[in-house]
Parts: structure tokens; C-alpha cells; sequence
């Protein structure tokens, strides 16, 4: 109880940094310029991720399924910041950058599918890496409003970058499905009745 106490803190701990940091960046730069909308928007986001992470903390023992989840909820995190702040292909007002959704789409419903299972989870994550990968390739092979080589680096560098999340998480939760149960029921010994070992 101590350890996932020490946990929920620093999830929320830094959460609440995340949060605080476009306002520091707004006292000593002109570039980042936020309004309240944003702010709420942004918090509504780390709240969604904070709650999901601790749902799955509560329900789950193993620290593989916890790390796997806090791998998984960070990458679609920065994945739906950045296309909304920056974009991903080309600016952020570029509609090729809506494919993403189909990833997280992918990872959602994988996940549904598995049940939150841990061996179902580590393909559910598999899928998503790869579902991050075709949409590069739609988006290299149409040429999707990105501009010259560096349109097309940026995509490659965030690609891999993505991908590498999802099969981490991928690892990870097929480290917890070899573990087993979390809690096992205690089994209780020859000497010891039934109604004493509840």
C-alpha cells in the first residue's frame, strides 16, 4: 500500500507539473501563447490519463501491467498533444493528421477485445505499432502535406519514436502474462481448516 501510495503521487505529482509548465514558458517566452481553453483542455487530457492509470493500478498488482499501462497511456498522451499543438504530417491544421485517430482506435478497441488481459494487451499493443507504421507509409507514399526532406524526417523520427512506445508497452505486458495472477487466492494448508484459512 506504501509503494502504490508512493506512486499515486508522483502520477498526479507530475501531472500537475506538466500542467504548470506552459505557464512558466508563457512568463519567459513569447512563443508559447495559451488561453484558457487550452488550459482545460490540456488539463482534461492529464486528468483522463491520470484516472486511467490509477484505475489499472488499483486492479492490477503486477508492476510489469502497471509500467505497460503508464507506457501505452504516454504515448497516446504525446500522440494526441503533439497533432493537436504541432501536427505531426505537415502543421496541425492538416487533415492527414486525423489517420492518428485510427491508431488510437486500433489500441482502444485491441484492448477492449483482449479484456485488459495482459497476454491480449501485449497484442493489442503489436497491432497499434503497426498501425502507427502504415500510416507513415500512407502518408510518405501520398505525400500528404508534408514538405521536402525534413517533412518527411519529422514523420520517420516521430514514427519510429511512437512505434518503439507501443512495443515496449507490448513487452512489458507480456512480462506481467508470464507472472500469472497478481493477487493469488491464499491456498490454505493441510492443517488449517477452510473457515480459518478465510
Amino acid at each position: 500500500m506504501r509503494h502504490r501510495s508512493r506512486w499515486r503521487t508522483f502520477v498526479w505529482g507530475a501531472a500537475a507539473l506538466l500542467l504548470l509548465l506552459p505557464l512558466f514558458a508563457m512568463q519567459v517566452t513569447d512563443q508559447v501563447d495559451w488561453d484558457v481553453a487550452d488550459f482545460a483542455i490540456f488539463g482534461a487530457m492529464l486528468v483522463g490519463a491520470g484516472g486511467t492509470y490509477e484505475f489499472a493500478a488499483r486492479k492490477i498488482g503486477d508492476p510489469a501491467y502497471r509500467v505497460a499501462v503508464g507506457v501505452a497511456l504516454a504515448a497516446a498522451f504525446v500522440l494526441v498533444w503533439m497533432n493537436l499543438a504541432l501536427g505531426i504530417i505537415g502543421a496541425e491544421d492538416n487533415p492527414a493528421n486525423m489517420l492518428y485517430g485510427g491508431v488510437l482506435a486500433v489500441g482502444i478497441i485491441g484492448s477492449i477485445i483482449a479484456r485488459f488481459q495482459a497476454r491480449g494487451m501485449a497484442r493489442a499493443m503489436v497491432t497499434t505499432a503497426l498501425a502507427q507504421v502504415f500510416v507513415a507509409m500512407i502518408a510518405v507514399t501520398a505525400g500528404l502535406g508534408f514538405a521536402g526532406p525534413d517533412g518527411l524526417g519529422q514523420i520517420l523520427i516521430l514514427t519510429s519514436f511512437f512505434t518503439a512506445l507501443w512495443l515496449v508497452s507490448a513487452w512489458l505486458f507480456r512480462r506481467a502474462a508470464r507472472v500469472g495472477r497478481p493477487f493469488p487466492r491464499r491456498s490454505h494448508t493441510p492443517t488449517e481448516s477452510p473457515e480459518r484459512a478465510r
